[in-house]
């Protein structure tokens, strides 16, 4: 590290030059192969004696001659450009696919160890942040604002899930007449460029943008629905705030894909697991079976048993920092809860089965998990949830 850089300029000048020797011995002239030869050791010769000029001077000379030999083609950066880009994406994937895996909290059912989507009303009299605020505001706690109106009379006919770049879950509204206005009679090759601005400008200060007969806004149909009372066949009217409010982005999550391959899973542990061949657990068309995130409340051969608020494994309280902070039910945690087809009674026991995990959720009175579907196969199981690495507040660190 306390090498001059001219120094180590020449000595990787000296490798690539032997390199170059090499792999074109047997293309070289006579000449040519004397030059880089005498080269090198000139270059040599002036590093042994620590003469800066002449270091500098043999290093440019021998340089000047490599270059001339391989001359830099424009077939060359784009080579080199496409290498590296197919690198990055060769180590993305394995990463992706063998370690680390990101996932994104979609629902409550593990609030408030982790957070899912939440989507907070607005009084209409209240002023929204201004830009500034709102900015910091996405980049620290993920949150952002919308401030839907409508502008005429309409009836909503229709509320689609989109995504953008695959943690990105907008929804399209879709209604039964048209939204917008027609552009401005402009020149063609102007209109896409105006659509684009107008459409940014409205998503800046209002959280979404008109298109024809749909409202696009960066929001879960699932929020809409329950925070914002945005459901198809609501009537609006020119005029009145369709949905107003803030809406907390999920925490962003790194799957631990690597350990489970060596070891077993724990009890307490955070788990990430497909849904695929649990009965009463519906598949989407297209994105298929959901990924989902909970507690790891029974390992094979447990028997569990569920009196509110606390939680017994072989007839004993649940231990570990997770399971006593749920019973402690102290706000905003409130304990377990009966379940519907399992634990439903304070006398109910359940034993868990080989090859299979019972999986609950912090927040008990509001998740979906085993107590109605059953235990978990070992085959579904993804990793262990082990980083929330966005938004920084307030669960940014190790998930415990």
């Amino acid at each position: 590290m306390f090498t001059s850089r001219h120094v180590k300029h020449s000595r990787l000048l000296l490798r690539h030059a032997r390199k170059y020797l090499r792999y074109k011995d047997d293309r070289l002239s006579a000449p040519d192969r004397e030059q880089i030869v005498a080269g090198m050791k000139s270059l040599r010769d002036a590093l042994h004696d620590k003469d800066r000029e002449r270091i500098h001077s043999t290093a440019d000379t021998l340089d000047k001659t490599l270059h001339r030999l391989t001359p830099v083609t424009w077939e060359s950066h784009w080579r080199e450009n496409c290498e590296v880009i197919l690198v990055a994406i060769v180590v993305a994937v394995g990463i992706r696919s063998y370690f680390l895996q990101p996932f994104k909290i979609p629902t409550g059912s593990m609030q408030p160890t982790l957070n899912g989507i939440i989507g907070q009303r607005i009084d209409p009299t209240a002023p929204l942040p201004n830009i500034l605020q709102r900015a910091v505001e996405f980049v620290v706690v993920g949150r952002n604002y919308i401030d839907v109106v409508s502008r005429g009379d309409n009836q909503i006919s229709e509320v689609q899930q989109w995504r953008f770049l695959f943690f990105f879950t907008w929804s399209r509204v879709i209604c039964d007449r048209p939204v917008t206005t027609a552009a401005p009679n402009i020149p063609m090759p102007l209109r896409l460029p105006f659509e684009i601005l107008r459409r940014i400008r409205e998503f800046i200060s209002l959280g979404c943008y008109y298109i024809d007969n749909e409202i696009n806004l960066y929001c879960p149909p699932d929020q809409l629905r329950t925070d914002f009372n945005v459901f198809p066949g609501r009537l609006i009217h020119r005029g009145e705030i369709i949905a107003r409010g803030a809406i907390d982005t999920g925490d962003q999550v790194f799957v631990d894909k690597f350990t489970y391959n060596f070891m077993k899973p724990h009890r307490g542990d955070v788990f990430v697991f497909r849904t695929n061949h649990i009965p009463g657990i519906r598949e989407d068309p297209e994105a298929g079976a959901p990924f989902y995130i909970k507690r790891l409340g029974g390992l094979p051969g447990d028997t569990l048993r569920i009196d509110p608020p606390f939680l017994y494994v072989a007839g004993k309280k649940a231990e570990g920092y997770g399971f006593e902070r749920v019973m402690s039910a102290r706000p905003p945690y409130r304990g377990y809860a009966f379940g519907h087809d399992y634990l439903s009674k304070p006398d109910q026991s359940y034993t868990v089965p080989r090859n299979g995990y019972f999986a609950l959720g912090d927040n008990s009175y509001n998740s979906y998990d085993s107590r109605y579907w059953g235990p978990v196969p070992d085959v579904n199981v993804v990793g262990r949830g082990l980083f929330v690495y966005w938004p920084f507040y307030p669960h940014w660190g190790l998930i415990r």
